[in-house]
């Protein structure tokens, strides 16, 4: 892997933590989850052979800190995160945008707040439950967390959050016995670190998100809407299934699961360099 170029950037109440490698055209990732810069380490330089690759940390994640560590978070704010390091990496060229999970979601109001900064949008597994037309039993799950994690504590909390994203009829428990790469187990400790604030502050916000959908129905030839094969069925896949079928657009499906960037890197670095032509 190659060494990127680091740097730090002050946005209103935060300061980000930022990675360039690569040269051409911009694309800026936006991790999802307890994820930040290094979620992407395994398809960064395969991209950077064609692109100017920016990852980073999200607002209070790892290396990204907060001004005020308990501040709320919402997903406007985070978007002109993405929009700051936009203007900072590529002030006069659109650029192109991926984003996982949460960072779908951040992608997906990036579009709509900011369409002239942004050529091409890829948004996997975006949790947007507010389009779904059972969106009050998922308001119901949040509550759940919420309330699980402010009585009972983190792991606890973890339990339902993960039980409400299963397929129906999915008694199995998580799997645990995939073999991440190396680079992805070393990261277990940064991801049980940022795993607090993101119960705790991410979920409550981000899944509440509702989206401008007639913006994004006007901007829907920029928006590559993406799931995973083995997601079918699973709540991240719905809200991007059901957003396909109401734009009018293809749903693009990636290799493996929710976490298919990560169990499947190769095939899924492919997969987005098609999708990222425009």
């Amino acid at each position: 892997m190659n060494s990127p170029t680091i740097g730090s950037l002050r946005v209103y109440g935060a300061t980000l933590h930022y990675e360039v490698r690569g040269r051409g055209p911009l694309l800026l990732l936006i991790p999802g989850g307890t994820g930040g810069a290094s979620s992407f380490d395994s398809i960064a330089d395969d991209l950077a052979a064609e692109y100017t690759v920016a990852t980073y940390d999200p607002r209070g994640m790892s290396r990204s800190t907060l001004d005020d560590p308990e501040a709320e978070q919402r997903v406007s704010e985070h978007a002109d995160d993405a929009f700051r390091i936009l203007g900072l990496l590529s002030p006069s060229e659109p650029a192109r945008v991926f984003g996982a999970s949460s960072g779908a979601i951040v992608a997906v109001h990036l579009l709509t707040a900011h369409p002239d900064r942004v050529a091409r949008v890829v948004a996997h597994e975006p949790p947007l439950v507010e389009v779904l037309p059972d969106a009050a039993e998922h308001r119901a799950l949040i509550a759940r967390v919420k309330e699980t994690f402010r009585t009972q504590g983190l792991m606890p909390a973890m339990v339902v959050f993960a039980a409400g994203l299963k397929k129906d009829g999915d008694t199995a428990e998580p799997a645990a016995e995939i073999k991440l790469p190396p680079q992805a187990a070393a990261r277990a400790e940064q991801t049980m670190a940022n795993l607090p604030y993101f119960v705790g502050r991410i979920v409550p916000s981000f899944m509440s998100y509702s989206p401008d959908t007639h913006r994004l129905e006007a901007l829907s030839d920029r928006l590559v809407l993406a799931c995973g094969e083995e997601s079918r069925g699973e709540l991240p896949y719905r809200p991007a299934a059901f957003l396909a079928e109401g734009l009018g657009t293809e749903l693009r499906h990636f290799p493996g699961g929710h976490t298919g960037l990560t169990t499947h890197p190769a095939e899924f670095s492919e997969l987005l360099r098609k999708a990222l032509r425009v």
